[in-house]
């Protein structure tokens, strides 16, 4: 009787506050991003990820549109993210498709200034006792004549691995994995995937889309199963907090 009196002393002591779920903070560009509205059908698989979670888990998207590595720090974006992290929460961090655009703004070499970039993000994840995950770039549906996909990533990709293992940080190939799934699906059904409809099917898209960087629906959340996948294969301690094991 007096155990039972105690534990409930306990109990009491705590409320719902002082319960916080483990937070994944995503950062990245416009093929894991929300999209507003005015933007539908198009997805980020960020946008679908909490989907795999319990409510043990909240899964907060900072990604954005046209960002690369360099511009989401410049523009402050970083610096709002890092000031939320707590020990145990998680970055998943995924550059690389904005990264190699001309403009000053957003322009990174793959082997000195994105590297760079991304060692500064798990530092600062780190030093808040939180946990960085580096994801490489979905693959772009560029199919050439023998129906395999062309590389439109170069450097970048390799430059992601190399920080991971310098870092020995958590690493997931997504470019390999989809890779996989859209040649697997190949030039036709792959289109299921990513941006493809007719003119005058959705308002705010009155003149179609045919577009094989971002993604549809089914698409974000196939691409976002590839990366719980690879998260429970890597046995990365969130996934105990997946609805489906």
């Amino acid at each position: 009787m007096k155990k039972l009196i105690f534990l409930s002393v306990i109990c009491l002591g705590f409320t719902k506050s002082d319960f916080r779920p483990v937070h994944i903070f995503m950062i990245g560009d416009s093929t894991m991003s929300n999209k507003q509205k005015k933007e539908i059908p198009e997805y980020g698989w960020g946008q679908v990820l909490q989907h795999f979670f319990n409510d043990s888990v909240i899964v907060e998207n900072h990604a954005k549109n046209g960002r690369s590595s360099k511009s989401f720090i410049d523009e402050g974006r970083w610096e709002k993210v890092i000031s939320k992290v707590k020990k145990g929460d998680y970055i998943f961090i995924q550059f690389g498709h904005n990264d190699s655009k001309p403009d000053t703004a957003r322009y990174t070499r793959p082997f000195t200034t994105y590297k760079r970039n991304l060692e500064k993000y798990i530092k600062e994840t780190e030093e808040k006792g939180a946990i960085p995950i580096l994801f490489t770039s979905i693959v772009r549906r560029h199919f050439n004549e023998a129906g395999t996909l062309t590389d439109t990533h170069g450097d970048y990709i390799p430059a992601v691995q190399q920080v991971a293992e310098e870092n020995e940080v958590y690493f997931i190939d997504m470019e390999v994995k989809t890779k996989t799934l859209v040649e697997k699906m190949g030039p036709e059904k792959s289109k299921q995937l990513y941006l493809y409809f007719e003119p005058g099917i959705y308002p705010q898209r009155p003149k179609g889309a045919n577009d094989n960087t971002h993604l549809s629906q089914l698409g974000a959340f196939m691409i976002a199963g590839l990366a719980v996948e690879e998260m429970k294969e890597l046995e990365i301690p969130v996934t105990k907090y997946l609805i489906s094991k």
